[in-house]
């Protein structure tokens, strides 16, 4: 097991800190998030082959609000959007963080 030597980072990350407070920002990781504009409810809750009530039960959705979604009457805010592409792409890693104690 590696040794983390917490001193060393912490003086890393405010070494980083500093320089981005003067305008440097080469030292800083940045990740672009992508929330699709549309997405189809739909599609996700039965590709993973669950009704509606049970996918809302799954994943803690209201179940309105998914039949709103599937039928076009509204559309998910962005929130809503990323929470299904997450689910889309991994329900599992989804189901585990709801169902962790």
């Amino acid at each position: 097991m590696k040794k983390i030597d917490v001193s060393a980072e912490l003086m890393e990350a405010l070494a980083e800190m500093a320089a981005h407070a003067q305008g440097d920002a080469s030292r800083l990781v940045t990740h672009t998030v992508v929330v699709p504009e549309d997405i189809d409810v739909a599609d996700i809750r039965k590709a993973l082959g669950l009704t509606r009530p049970e996918f809302c039960r799954r994943f803690g959705l209201d179940v309105r609000a998914v039949q709103d979604w599937e039928q076009k009457r509204r559309r998910p805010d962005r929130a809503a959007r990323a929470y299904l592409r997450v689910i889309q792409h991994n329900p599992a890693a989804v189901e585990a963080a709801l169902h962790a104690a």
